[in-house]
């Protein structure tokens, strides 16, 4: 999925990256780089992730955590594997909305044990259930975690304004209306019916629903926007930070 085909049909989520970075095989994960006009978030499914982002953050994040990055009118961030470990993981692009797009920065990360969870579904982003992350999601929509076990029968009935809804397969095999496999992203026309899945074996999948985006996406190098002037403004922002790195050799 990527803001110029998919991201039109699915937004406001308009990018999504299955990752896998091997350090044994000069894989040094996500370099420092920016972004504006948009929000990602990060969710590690093996591997721990040393992170760091120019809002004054560092840190470890753990397998199963998750890290929130509101980007905003402008920031820079890195991760990428530590102990010569694997990581893997998806890494989703939310559009923001005119309100946020040129806004102040905002990062946040989640320790596993802080991903509630409702059924077979970690919630990342939104509600479900009882469960409720704890990221504050710019719009109005939710983004889930899923494993199943081999046989199993599950559920998803999104809000009544949830029109947008798509799946993205992490392993296993999945009847999803039509069978769905590893590596794959479904997109389901476009309802606020419940979606019933059934797995063919033991499964692992990242869901999302959502009300969608009534903004256009305007792209840049790293960054959209909802419009041109928006666009400018946070590209302006993202030089003025990668010149204050590179005066701090932290570019190379």
């Amino acid at each position: 999925m990527s803001p110029g085909d998919l991201g039109e049909q699915l937004k406001p989520f308009i990018f999504l990256d299955l990752f896998s970075f091997k350090p044994k095989g000069g894989q040094k994960g996500f370099g420092m780089h920016p972004h504006s006009g948009i929000a990602t978030l990060t969710f590690t499914m093996e591997g721990d992730v040393a992170y760091e982002d120019t809002t004054g953050k560092a840190g470890l994040l753990p397998s199963g955590g998750v890290e929130w990055m509101l980007a905003g009118n402008g920031v820079w961030h890195q991760g990428g594997p530590v102990n010569d470990k694997k990581i893997r993981g998806f890494q989703l692009w939310v559009a923001l909305p005119a309100s946020e797009e040129n806004g102040p920065a905002q990062s946040i990360y989640l320790a596993p044990s802080q991903v509630q969870q409702e059924g077979p579904a970690r919630v990342l982003l939104g509600s479900y259930g009882t469960a409720q992350s704890l990221i504050p999601a710019p719009s109005d929509m939710n983004y889930l975690a899923v494993k199943l076990k081999a046989g199993e029968r599950w559920r998803y009935t999104p809000p009544s304004d949830h029109t947008v809804a798509w799946l993205a397969m992490n392993a296993g095999q999945l009847d999803a209306g039509e069978t769905v496999a590893a590596g794959e992203l479904v997109i389901f026309r476009e309802s606020n019916q419940p979606i019933d899945f059934v797995s063919e074996g033991d499964t692992s999948f990242v869901l999302g629903s959502a009300v969608k985006h009534p903004y256009d996406l305007v792209m840049g190098s790293y960054s959209v926007h909802t419009n041109e002037g928006a666009l400018a403004q946070g590209e302006a922002e993202i030089r003025r930070i990668g010149e204050l790195l590179q005066r701090e050799g932290r570019l190379r």
